[in-house]
């Protein structure tokens, strides 16, 4: 496909603009310098080629409207469409982020409920939906955990990361001051409970625990992990990025956690990554209550306010709530479901992920052999002994057979990674036509590997050198 610079030709327009009847003005004359360049280099085409060339850029594109997207660790799963079409409405849509209090009654209704919907299905105190992201969510509970410390009068320097965490924990508990300290799996996949107990010291703040953890196994021993943390006077934070392996059937807060951090846009089924901005609520138990980020939202003989009168709170982390019709996908679709069909998110989710992981078991090695939640992880250690196939060979070769490939090389635990999450929204038949491919793959790198390590064969553009691309990125197009 040719670039638009390509196809563009001196003198043709996509628009015809009518005189103007008002007086021209040069403007580098008013202002006393020069206001627009004369070398813009911008391509001219008409307006049935403009159309064509984007509405063609348009269809390589993926998303789940088009196919399974099994990215595992980021719950790529389909939103439904009535989620959009309440967050569309005008009230929703047109109102200024300045707006008085008086003119956003129905959106602040919402949000206050939103928070007690959340406390209520992962057992937390109290919730804040101020950031605007899953990593802006964790800043947020490390914030208040080191508020906590400062207010106990306590200058704790550590928290411990496992070393299934996702890389944002780390970097959230640096950028509030701590250092972090790697805990290690055990050989279930789960916490070594020994090797907490040797780092769990009055010198630690935290454990930043995902659970289900990025191999997708639940924390067997959640609760005397939960009972270590707290015996030496430390908090239990949880990075609640998997939370669609647990809905309805347990909650954070009954287990122990002090903190979570939330993903609407994963969870509760909002556009993911390119489709849209994020939200990371943050839910807090009742010793951390007092340090929510402000303002918050209260509610006084039925009318709905901003509040700023909490003075131990850690302060604003977002200014204004752009992210607020994710916030309203989010509302639509747990009440849409209700109690009920929440849980029944959960057993789908796991349903799937353990459906996955038997019927690929014989052709991949399994790093953890033992029921998963949401998702499973397999390696490619046998392809890369058996025929120098790699995984990253095996993910390109998956674009040949039309799906988006699965996370592959986390988490960094497992040599030759592949993170493979169906979610809950997709059919038996999906999952068996994608675990016909990785099979019919794993068939291929033994009869003809050179196949599968020339892959993608099926794209416009082939195998790039991804290392040069790296460091000696070509982003400009420049005129022969």
């Amino acid at each position: 496909m040719e670039l638009i610079f390509e196809i563009s030709k001196p003198g043709r327009n996509a628009a015809s603009v009518s005189a103007s009847d008002v007086p021209v003005v040069n403007i580098d004359e008013v202002i006393g310098r020069k206001y627009l360049r004369d070398d813009l280099d911008l391509p001219e085409v008409a307006e049935i080629d403009l159309v064509r060339h984007y509405t063609n850029l348009s269809r390589r594109n993926f998303g789940l409207d088009l196919g399974f997207y099994p990215l595992g660790s980021c719950t790529m799963k389909y939103n439904p469409k009535v989620n959009e079409k309440v967050s569309d409405s005008a009230p929703f849509t047109s109102l200024h982020p300045a707006a008085p209090d008086a003119f956003a009654q129905g959106n602040l209704e919402l949000m206050f409920d939103m928070q007690k919907l959340l406390s209520n299905i992962f057992g937390m105190a109290e919730f804040t939906l101020q950031p605007a992201a899953g990593a802006h969510g964790e800043l947020t509970g490390v914030m208040m955990i080191k508020k906590y410390f400062e207010k106990k009068g306590e200058k704790r320097r550590l928290i411990l990361i496992p070393d299934t965490a996702h890389g944002t924990n780390p970097a959230s508990g640096a950028l509030c001051g701590f250092d972090t300290v790697t805990l290690r799996s055990n050989v279930e996949g789960g916490v070594d409970l020994e090797h907490l107990e040797s780092l769990m010291t009055e010198d630690v703040a935290a454990l930043m625990l995902t659970n289900p953890n990025t191999l997708g196994l639940f924390e067997r021993n959640i609760e005397q992990v939960a009972a270590i943390i707290h015996g030496k006077g430390g908090l239990l934070y949880g990075d609640g990025a998997n939370a669609n392996a647990f809905l309805g059937k347990t909650r954070p807060g009954d287990l122990g956690f002090d903190v979570i951090q939330l993903n609407l846009h994963k969870t509760f089924s909002t556009p993911h990554g390119g489709g849209g901005p994020g939200s990371g609520p943050v839910g807090v138990s009742a010793k951390l209550v007092d340090y929510l980020p402000i303002p918050r939202i209260i509610k006084k003989d039925s009318i709905y306010s901003w509040s700023d009168n909490y003075p131990d709170a850690i302060g604003r982390v977002h200014a204004f709530y752009g992210n607020f019709n994710v916030i309203v996908k989010a509302y639509t679709y747990i009440r849409s479901l209700g109690a009920e069909e929440l849980e029944r998110v959960t057993e789908m989710a796991v349903l799937n992920a353990n459906y996955i992981k038997e019927k690929l078991k014989p052709h991949f090695d399994l790093a953890y052999d033992r029921i998963c939640m949401h998702e499973c992880v397999f390696s490619g250690k046998r392809q890369v002994t058996e025929s120098g196939v790699h995984t990253t060979d095996i993910a390109k070769r998956l674009i040949d057979f039309g799906y988006h490939p699965p996370t592959i090389y986390f988490p960094l635990i497992v040599p030759e990674a592949i993170m493979i999450e169906p979610t809950e929204t997709e059919s038996k038949e999906t999952l068996d036509a994608f675990c016909n491919a990785m099979i019919a793959i794993a068939r291929e790198a033994k009869e003809n590997p050179q196949r599968v390590k020339d892959a993608p064969l099926s794209t416009p553009v082939s195998r790039l050198d991804e290392v040069l691309a790296a460091r000696k990125p070509d982003v400009c197009w420049k005129k022969s």
